[in-house]
């Protein structure tokens, strides 16, 4: 890392790096502890590179240096990291899972005990981050609970092995930055630092958007895997053939093919009597007092034409696929660990910063489980077991 020409000597740039990731290592979510271990540890501070025949480091210098960090230098870091783990055989692009998780701002309205008013309100934004945004995230796994928390903060997207279990390649957005949005970019970014071709891509509800399929296939020759989103959308009664069943319990006849405006076909229903001359409708239909030729309700079915809706959903070959990516979810719940649930800078660089950090602190036990011969690659505190 470049030094200033003039001024005071101060600490290495290095050393203060390497503290960081001690920081992340050792799950500190505050540079205080991080202070004070370094002072009671003295031979950690050592191996950082500090001059222990020195004062360590202040709060304020560690804080101006994550302040003023290039991002780019700790992207090149993570992505060495991995091309490193990549050409020992630890990881792999055949099963890559995409997730997201939430960082809370550092700021009282995020709070549950605050009793500021309209807390989440758009018109009552932070003062002390004006980088942060408002987010919302699922607070339940369960499909049929409709559990939503709201917070101010940022997003950090991970692109990680489903196999190994470690990260690819991460990005911090503003929390109201939706998954989808940013996934192509993330794909794109990623297949730079080790190919992506012939890859299985993972992902939840929220990546299920017709440009990602379409992505995933075309341009990386891979598959994707996400189940649909059906997007509040209620499940007609039909029969075992797939007829509908309109709302007089009668078995809905075809009506001939349609174009949906977006590329898809829809395959047209109407009603039974639609013809009939007299009779009346069993429930009373508005249309069917219309008027016309043609009397009774319609409805209509896409038909599978792309290949989001041509996958296979229900089959076992997609549910076991499918399962692995849980591993996103163990992995961001190891990355929460290191202290990254809840921020304590105030702008999107320092954020970004040390998140980045944190990933590179996990990489960093795997490249030294690599080293030391031991398989505990994922677990921080297994491995300082075995140290």
């Amino acid at each position: 890392m470049p030094t200033a020409a003039t001024g005071r000597k101060g600490f290495p740039k290095e050393a203060l790096l390497c503290a960081f990731i001690v920081m992340k290592c050792e799950g500190f979510s505050q540079i205080t502890d991080l202070a004070d271990y370094l002072e009671n540890n003295r031979l950690i501070a050592h191996y950082c590179g500090f001059d222990i025949m020195r004062p360590l480091p202040s709060y304020w210098t560690y804080d101006r240096f994550l302040r003023q960090l290039d991002h780019g230098v700790l992207s090149e870091i993570m992505a060495q990291q991995v091309q490193t783990l990549y050409e020992s055989g630890i990881v792999d692009a055949s099963f890559i899972g995409l997730d997201s998780t939430p960082i809370s701002a550092n700021t009282r309205q995020n709070n549950p005990k605050s009793f500021a008013k309209n807390k989440f309100s758009k018109d009552n934004h932070p003062k002390c981050d004006p980088d942060c945004a408002l987010g919302v995230h699922s607070a339940s796994n369960q499909h049929n609970e409709r559990r939503y928390e709201f917070y101010w903060g940022y997003k950090n997207h991970v692109l990680v092995d489903c196999i190994s279990g470690l990260p690819l390649y991460e990005l911090t957005t503003p929390a109201n930055m939706t998954d989808s949005s940013v996934a192509k970019e993330i794909l794109a970014a990623a297949n730079t630092v080790l190919p992506l071709r012939e890859c299985t891509f993972l992902g939840d509800k929220g990546y299920d958007v017709r440009d990602i399929y379409n992505t995933v296939k075309d341009v990386y020759e891979g598959e994707a895997f996400i189940p649909l989103n059906k997007r509040g959308t209620k499940d007609p009664k039909k029969l075992a053939v797939g007829n509908p069943i309109c709302q007089a319990g009668l078995a809905m006849h075809k009506d001939g093919k349609t174009s949906d405006g977006h590329g898809g076909v829809r395959q047209k229903y109407c009603c039974p009597f639609r013809q009939s001359k007299s009779g009346e409708c069993p429930c009373s239909h508005k249309c069917w007092y219309n008027g016309r030729k043609n009397r009774g309700c319609t409805k209509y079915k896409s038909i599978p034409s792309d290949y989001r809706r041509s996958i296979d959903r229900d089959c076992l070959r997609f549910k076991r696929i499918y399962a692995l990516r849980t591993e996103c979810e163990r992995y961001n719940s190891r990355f929460k660990d290191t202290g990254q649930e809840r921020l304590w800078v105030h702008n999107a660089g320092s954020a970004e910063n040390l998140n980045t950090l944190a990933h590179i602190a996990m990489l960093a036990v795997a490249c030294a489980a690599v080293l030391t011969g031991t398989h505990s690659y994922r677990s921080r505190k297994m491995l300082r077991r075995t140290a």
